[in-house]
């Protein structure tokens, strides 16, 4: 029997160029300036997320799009990725 395939929950889905967060799906434009300016204007908006329209989450979500273009970016992701999956698996 093949395996189930086993479906991306958080991060860049590579094969469809989509940010996947659960189920909410959305696709990245191919332009690389394009995605590195999305990604910064939403850390800024996230800096700023005292304001009423802006918030903290944008920050995280920043980080994401960014990490798809920037390796520094992406590795200090991976590293967040993996001290909060012990510190979860350490709390069960």
């Amino acid at each position: 029997m093949a395996e189930p395939r086993k479906t991306k929950k958080f991060g860049i889905d590579a094969r469809t160029h989509e940010l996947v967060i659960g189920t909410w799906r959305m696709r990245l434009p191919q332009s690389r300036l394009l995605r590195i300016t999305i990604g910064g204007v939403l850390i800024f908006g996230g800096i700023l997320g005292f304001l009423p329209v802006l918030g903290f989450w944008m920050v995280p979500l920043g980080l994401i799009v960014l990490s798809h273009d920037l390796a520094f970016v992406r590795r200090l992701r991976r590293r967040l990725h993996v001290w909060w999956a012990r510190k979860w698996q350490a709390s069960n």
